[in-house]
């Protein structure tokens, strides 16, 4: 693939992957949709996107996904949106990646991955940019839907060590996402007491599973052959930092002092451990 062209459609995907924390919260905050309605919206259209997807490109490709993934998928995508029914974008986007990545590294170690010292102070950063993220004051979030998003972020490191050689990423990818729309529809009607759904809230749900969920997965899983494995973690570090800056500009959030430190901690910490990986 050329250059410019990798540069494009990873740019792409990047801001796809901000874009979710954008719709949500947009959607959450500014029309009645409820988080649950949200959620199975979200994953039903996300579901049709990628299987029709795989019809069009993948024919011959290998790979089915699993009930655990989808669970675990599942997981990640309704904790993420009941968490934004009170975090902004940006910190809920810190929060998320915070915790996958975090995630990911711990269990490298309790496999018996070696750190560098640098690693192990980039991993202690960004544990404390986390806690210091959490601790009470003014600014801080609200504890509860903090640690749905925490938890939102370690379902999805599980989700993505479960797919780790489980066959063609986009296949995989859609057989979960075509394995959690029961488990979505069962969480649905278990709320149905309180379902509100309106044409704009359907509309962000619908551009969240479609267009930043399924076309972006398509897009990044079809640069990413192309790049190192530090390259894509490094790329990655650029999602919470879009998420925040389109919360300030697009959603009117405020811009705090407590979570420019604590992102600075939880990124430049991560970076540190991914930095001295090899490829």
């Amino acid at each position: 693939m050329p250059k410019l062209r990798l540069i494009v459609w990873t740019s792409l995907a990047l801001f796809a992957f901000a874009g979710n924390s954008l719709l949500c919260r947009a959607a959450l905050a500014h029309t009645p949709i409820d988080a649950a309605s949200f959620t199975t919206i979200r994953l039903v259209s996300g579901a049709l996107t990628l299987w029709l997807l795989v019809q069009v490109t993948r024919r011959e490709a290998t790979g089915h996904g699993s009930w655990p993934s989808a669970l675990a998928l599942f997981a990640y995508a309704a904790a993420f949106s009941f968490a934004y029914l009170s975090l902004p974008a940006g910190t809920g986007a810190l929060l998320l990646f915070g915790s996958v990545q975090t995630g990911m590294i711990v269990w490298g170690l309790h496999k018996g991955e070696r750190f560098a010292p640098l690693q192990i102070a980039g991993l202690l950063l960004a544990l404390a940019g986390l806690v210091g993220l959490l601790l009470p004051g003014l600014s801080a979030p609200p504890l509860g839907a903090a640690l749905l998003m925490i938890s939102a972020g370690l379902a999805w490191a599980v989700y993505s060590l479960r797919g780790k050689g489980a066959g063609d990423p986009l296949r995989v990818t859609a057989g979960n996402f075509v394995r959690t729309v029961p488990v979505a529809l069962a969480m649905s009607f278990a709320f149905l007491h309180s379902a509100r759904v309106d044409t704009a809230g359907a509309l962000y749900a619908i551009a969240s599973g479609a267009v930043t969920s399924g076309i972006g997965y398509a897009i990044w899983y079809a640069v990413l052959p192309q790049l190192k494995a530090t390259q894509a973690a490094t790329l990655q570090l650029s999602v919470p930092v879009i998420a925040a800056v389109g919360g300030i500009l697009l959603l009117g959030e405020p811009l705090t002092l407590r979570l420019l430190l604590a992102a600075s901690a939880i990124l430049g910490g991560i970076a540190l451990v991914i930095r001295r990986q090899p490829a």
